[in-house]
């Protein structure tokens, strides 16, 4: 992957007679940046811990090159650092687990018990690694696989550090919201700076000065650790990760797959642009508006092409990390399912939110029927209705449902993935109105027929809603695993932050009878029309 082409590198799709495609929203170049680390040969390696592998990329021509891939050894890269050696140290969040990659490629695991395992440095021969959870640990590790030196305990999430010039530790804390300088020695801390836009990265520049990106407020601080004096250097809204130095060029990386140069207080160049992740779950407005819920962050796709975010991981009294999305009854009122097994009301222009149910396990789609929310529940293969707070079962002992929708009697269709088929629930059980599929995950209705998205056979299905007149409207479509990766890693849960990272290839309809996409696997939106 390199120049101008997107992360995705299949052909174009295939429309059938009559059918046309086109781009909302431009395809991603990264599976999202998390931690970035300038390297030995000039480019900046890139963590991407949704993508599940490490690019890197050269800061003046924005060409990438896949180091290590998905499905590769390393999994969900959160951080990363090099030795003087060249070998390079990552942190695998969802794995809780350092590993060590050589620079012939060959990959070790030197430290598998750290839960969140996040922030890493490297300092004077001595391997730093923290936890990124409420009572963390940041711990001295040894490379052979002794165990660990915890250098302290008790700490209220740790991020992205980096041993200061004064030999102090100096570390991002989210839980805090305050940057602390931590002797190494004895696990005694100094309050540096507080009251910032929740910090989740601290490195410092050659004048000895810290530069920390702020998740929250999204603004890039420098600051002088000796007088606490700050000014700002670039405001890139929320959702920044980390920073790198390429002698005195500052690159900083914002979780949706974004790397920005700052050239100067208030100038910057873009590396990389922001873009979507996934995306996962869409939904039609009363508006005709787009929500897409995109994991970590959300946003509405506007009449014009804006993506403007509605909320994300971090937002106040938000939702969290969300997966599928419809609709509520109230203008402006969604219902999304989230990545930690709730499904939720919210509405995200007043930040009012109700907890609809609790406690499931990686619920995907969404949908309403009257006064009844319907969802699936992909780790137990359920499909289930909660209405005035009483929870039904619609159905049980499915493989891994992941799509619903709701046909104008009120009926239930149920894109069940791993059996490769759609069901049509009725109270007596399920009837199948669609089979010979791969792996149907999208499911919408529009016009009286049915539309499947088939992550596996990258297609487009329409039938009626009895199953029959089946016919292909687009085939080899960027959704799914990407070309040369037979299946997606698994990525389970961050924390308290994020359950299990599942991929969900959504599908919404319009009024008019446009069709929009989730191409999960280039990360954009397409609307495929009729005529």
């Amino acid at each position: 992957m390199t120049g101008t082409m997107s992360r995705y590198s299949g052909t174009p799709a295939i429309m059938a007679e009559g059918w046309t495609c086109s781009r909302l929203t431009p395809a991603s170049r990264l599976h999202g940046a998390n931690g970035i680390r300038a390297a030995a040969d000039g480019r900046i390696w890139v963590a991407q811990v949704p993508g599940s592998l490490i690019s890197a990329v050269d800061p003046d021509s924005g060409a990438i090159e896949v180091i290590s891939p998905i499905g590769g050894d390393i999994v969900a890269p959160d951080d990363l650092v090099f030795d003087e050696a060249g070998n390079l140290y990552c942190t695998e969040i969802t794995e809780g687990r350092v590993s060590m990659r050589t620079p012939a490629g060959q990959v070790s695991i030197i430290q598998g018990d750290m839960p969140v395992a996040n922030p890493i440095t490297w300092h004077q021969g001595r391997l730093i690694a923290g936890e990124c959870r409420m009572g963390a640990r940041i711990m001295e590790l040894d490379r052979n696989g002794g165990a660990p030196r915890i250098i302290k305990a008790d700490v209220p999430m740790a991020n992205a550090f980096e041993v200061g010039p004064d030999g102090r530790l100096y570390a991002p804390i989210m839980g805090a919201n305050e940057i602390w300088a931590i002797d190494l020695a004895t696990g005694e801390h100094q309050v540096v700076a507080g009251d910032l836009g929740v910090p989740d990265s601290v490195k410092f520049d050659s004048k000895g000065r810290i530069v920390t990106t702020q998740v929250m407020s999204g603004q890039v601080l420098r600051i002088d650790p000796v007088s606490g004096s700050r000014e700002v250097l670039a405001e890139l809204g929320p959702g920044l990760d980390n920073v790198t130095f390429l002698g005195d060029r500052i690159f900083v990386s914002s979780i949706p797959g974004e790397i920005t140069e700052i050239i100067a207080p208030g100038q910057t160049r873009s590396v990389i642009p922001r873009a979507l992740q996934w995306p996962l779950g869409l939904a039609v407005g009363d508006d005709g508006c787009l929500m897409v819920a995109d994991g970590g962050f959300s946003y509405t796709l506007t009449h014009a092409g804006s993506l403007d975010l509605a909320f994300m991981l971090f937002t106040h009294n938000g939702p969290g990390y969300v997966r599928g999305v419809c609709r509520g009854s109230k203008p402006g009122e969604w219902i999304f399912t989230t990545g930690m097994g709730g499904v939720a009301r919210f509405s995200p222009a007043d930040g009012a939110i109700e907890w609809i149910t609790i406690g499931h396990d990686q619920l995907m789609d969404v949908a309403i029927c009257g006064d009844a929310v319907i969802y699936a529940e992909y780790g137990t293969g359920r499909v289930l209705s909660a209405e005035n707070g009483t929870t039904t079962e619609l159905a049980a002992g499915l493989d891994r449902p992941m799509g619903i929708a709701v046909d104008g009697s009120g009926a239930v269709y149920v894109a069940e993935a791993g059996a490769g088929r759609v069901l049509k629930l009725s109270c007596g059980g399920c009837e199948t109105v669609l089979d010979g599929l791969e792996r149907p995950e999208g499911l919408c209705i529009s016009g009286g027929r049915l539309h499947v998205v088939d992550t596996i056979a990258k297609s487009l299905i329409r039938c009626d809603l009895a199953g029959d007149n089946r016919t292909v409207i687009a085939s080899r479509l960027p959704v799914g695993p990407p070309p040369g990766c037979v299946a997606l890693p698994f990525l389970g849960p961050i924390g308290d932050m994020s359950g299990p990272m599942i991929n969900f290839a959504g599908i919404a309809a319009g009024v008019d009878g446009t069709l929009y996409l989730s191409a999960d696997a280039e990360g954009s939106v397409m609307a495929i029309r009729a005529g």
